[in-house]
């Protein structure tokens, strides 16, 4: 099976705030098709997710897939709420980064979305 870097099969990988208590991580694919295989094999899940960030599953909302856009929403418990003392990153946009590493299945040749 080949698999490619989510930087190579993404056209954004991106966190933000989702208010003060938690995260949104947003992946939006390049392609249909491997959207599509994402989705289908649940190939970013709670618990992909959640040993990423070494978080307990708990921590981790259950992936929400856009289709009109080839995109995963995943929403994460902050460890401080934003703006706390000893939180680095009140809007939450540099925490995408164990999203990076992620590593992911290609599409079959001549696979055809639906």
């Amino acid at each position: 099976m080949t698999t490619a870097p989510l930087t190579d099969l993404a056209d954004v990988v991106r966190s933000k705030n989702a208010g003060p208590y938690e995260l949104t991580l947003d992946v939006i694919f390049s392609t249909r098709e491997q959207y599509e295989l994402v989705k289908r094999d649940r190939l970013i899940s709670r618990q992909v997710v959640a040993e990423l960030y070494g978080l307990p599953v708990a921590d981790v909302g259950e992936p929400i897939f856009y289709d009109p856009a080839r995109a995963v929403k995943v929403n994460l418990r902050r460890p401080l709420p934003s703006g706390n003392v000893g939180e680095t990153d009140v809007y939450g946009a540099q925490q995408h980064g164990p999203l990076l590493a992620l590593r992911l299945p290609l599409p079959e040749e001549g696979a055809s979305a639906t």
